[in-house]
């Protein structure tokens, strides 16, 4: 167990105390800012903790060996700075978040109490939940390579190869009819053959959505048009003649990618491994034993 600083044990020794709780956020863009459940701002190491009406906090969980602990940070979107774009943009996702006790009256005895992840941020009438992660959680992140038949790489990195600013893997269009945030007919894209794009990436180039992305769930044709369906919904309303561009997807198999992208010799699966059919049977006279699922 930290020993505490001995002027902050001195204080919570004391009959009467003057603690409050400051939570500093660095996102992944860098941007640094600074929340605390008092009433007035307070500064320390750099950082200005602004007063958040509404803000407060669950109980802090911690468990015994790799056990993920964590709390949940719950208020008010007040805060010019707290803007629900930006968290619904998802740039505060994974951000790095520092809670400390601090007494009030002097912000030079404080204890670091966690530091961990912002995991899911959901908003609801203006109010907003935020799940902190303790530092265990990277330890359920897979790591290094994942013996699967299917494919560990990401569709136009290094390891793949692909070029996606190729116009055989890139389209450009915009909306001719949107029927919600997610479901829209386009214009442009009638060249590529149905579900081309699908698992590929959608990013506005114009519009009230320009600048954000979401992945591609369904690429169809009807009257000789294609038809994009998202499997989030956008943040604002999709318009028509709003521009867009989008990547080809990949299922991670292998004969998509060499029948799709003719990438067989970038492929970083293992294709051949025998199934689970077959990892569990047993020899028998008269069958071949090759690997083949038992059940097609």
């Amino acid at each position: 167990m930290r020993p505490l600083p001995l002027a902050l044990q001195a204080h919570l020794d004391a009959r009467v105390t003057t603690l409050c709780r400051c939570f500093r956020i660095e996102r992944s863009d860098g941007a640094v800012l600074g929340f605390t459940d008092h009433d007035r701002p307070l500064v320390f190491d750099g950082t200005e903790f602004e007063p958040t009406d509404g803000l407060d906090a669950s109980e802090d969980v911690s468990g015994t060996g790799f056990a993920v602990g964590g709390m949940e940070a719950l208020g008010a979107v007040t805060s010019d700075r707290l803007d629900p774009d930006d968290l619904a943009a998802g740039l505060f996702d994974n951000a790095e978040v520092s809670v400390h006790l601090v007494n009030w009256s002097t912000p030079s005895e404080r204890y670091l109490l966690r530091v961990g992840r912002l995991g899911e941020v959901t908003r609801d009438d203006g109010a907003f939940r935020a799940e902190i992660r303790g530092l265990a959680a990277a330890l359920d992140e897979t790591r290094g390579r994942a013996f699967r038949p299917t494919c560990d790489a990401d569709l136009g990195d290094g390891r793949c190869g692909i070029d996606l600013d190729d116009a055989d893997f890139r389209g450009t269009g915009t909306v001719a009819e949107a029927n919600d945030r997610r479901r829209f007919v386009t214009s442009g894209l009638s060249g590529y053959a149905k579900g081309w794009f699908e698992r590929g990436r959608l990013t506005f180039t114009s519009g009230a959505n320009a600048g954000r992305s979401a992945e591609v769930r369904t690429h169809r044709k009807e009257a000789g048009e294609a038809v994009i369906g998202l499997w989030q919904p956008m943040h604002h309303d999709i318009g028509a003649g709003d521009a867009f561009v989008v990547t080809a997807g990949c299922d991670k198999r292998f004969s998509t990618c060499r029948e799709k992208f003719s990438n067989g010799a970038n492929f970083r699966g293992f294709p051949h491994m025998p199934g689970n059919d077959f990892a569990l049977t047993y020899a028998r006279r008269g069958e071949d034993n090759d690997g083949k699922p038992v059940v097609e």
